[in-house]
């Protein structure tokens, strides 16, 4: 309890230190923004990314979705860079990593229902909102649902370690989410093209789209794993030597363990880790404050007092765009650990 009261006050003070750095941290991200070819400043260096960016900003995303957005799109001009840099450099030759880069755009578009089409899948949850969804029936999976209601009833858990479980739960429902995005993706945009599959339907259908695509393979297999997880942590509870809280992080632990590496890598990786477990709930931390200031926007905008609605409105830019910076950096640093792991998991493979 003494760790989380002290992470606590150095959000507190983080959040403090935002009002501060505002006129700088605003100078400094309208500096290094880039310009297009009619000289105006735009969000992005590629063309189509500010396209999606603009288009965005007239749907009405609430706030911390389009932080989220703006975190993928700048991963995505990231990588996009790299690649322009490899191609000229006369690598990725068979085209693979375009294909990717591709891919990862249109998952982005689905994802925040930017692809034209109709989204009959749930939406994302919102961890802000948990309170809003039907008990006994939160995670729209009738095998997540089963387990959850079973563990909830079990008397295993005290209040906090539920809550635990419960966003294990939750980053469980949004990997489902994301699995069938992609899989709905690459079939409507890659696979449909070449008349390969369409008479195929349901399972014969996935079952192609796995041999074609390793990285839907490897998705569906985390999908197993993480599920394999939540099972035995429902059963056997929270042990005491828990490395990590956050879910995210605790899966990268786990695909380290198996990945074969060596006690002074595993050693390392744990430290990195756990910077990386500090970076992710900072992030969530400002969401939240996000969120709050949106409200509090709202409530002043509609009392009408201008001096007051600008104060809240520099306060919002702030926070809005600290919450993007920290999610690009947080996505980067996942980036960067998950490729680490399976780097290394596969040279001790090779030996």
């Amino acid at each position: 309890h003494t760790v989380t009261r002290e992470r606590l006050q150095c959000f507190v003070a983080l959040c403090l230190g935002v009002g501060v750095m505002a006129g700088k941290y605003t100078r400094e991200m309208n500096e290094a923004k880039p310009s297009d070819s009619d000289g105006q400043t735009v969000e992005f260096r590629i063309a189509k990314l500010n396209q999606v960016w603009e288009k965005a900003k007239r749907m009405q995303l609430s706030p911390v979705r389009l932080a989220e957005l703006h975190s993928d799109l700048k991963i995505q001009e990231k990588d996009e860079m790299q690649w322009k840099k490899l191609k000229a450099e006369g690598f990725d030759e068979n085209g693979e990593k375009e294909a990717q880069l591709r891919r990862n755009f249109n998952v982005i578009l689905a994802k925040y229902g930017m692809d034209g089409k109709r989204d009959t899948r749930p939406l994302e949850s919102n961890s802000l909102k948990d309170h809003d969804t039907k008990e006994g029936d939160a995670f729209d999976d009738p095998r997540l649902d089963k387990l959850w209601n079973k563990a909830k009833s079990s008397g295993k858990f005290s209040n906090e370690e539920l809550l635990s479980l419960k966003r294990e739960f939750q980053h469980h429902k949004d990997k489902i989410h994301e699995y069938n995005i992609l899989m709905d993706t690459i079939s409507r945009t890659e696979e449909i093209h070449k008349n390969v599959i369409s008479p195929l339907e349901g399972d014969a259908k996935e079952h192609v789209l796995h041999q074609k695509h390793t990285e839907l393979k490897q998705k569906m297999k985390d999908l197993n794993q993480g599920f394999e997880r939540l099972r035995k942590l429902s059963h056997e509870g929270f042990t005491e030597d828990s490395e990590f809280r956050e879910p995210r992080v605790i899966e990268l632990w786990e695909a380290a363990k198996r990945a074969n590496l060596s006690k002074d890598e595993l050693d390392s990786l744990k430290e990195e880790l756990h910077h990386f477990e500090t970076k992710v709930e900072k992030h969530t931390h400002y969401q939240e404050q996000l969120e709050l200031s949106h409200q509090k926007l709202q409530h002043v905008e509609a009392l009408g007092d201008k001096e007051h609605i600008k104060r809240n409105q520099e306060k919002y830019n702030t926070l809005s765009e600290k919450t993007r910076d920290m999610g690009y950096k947080m996505k980067k640093h996942l980036q960067d650990l998950s490729n680490k792991i399976s780097r290394q998991g596969l040279q001790h493979n090779e030996l």
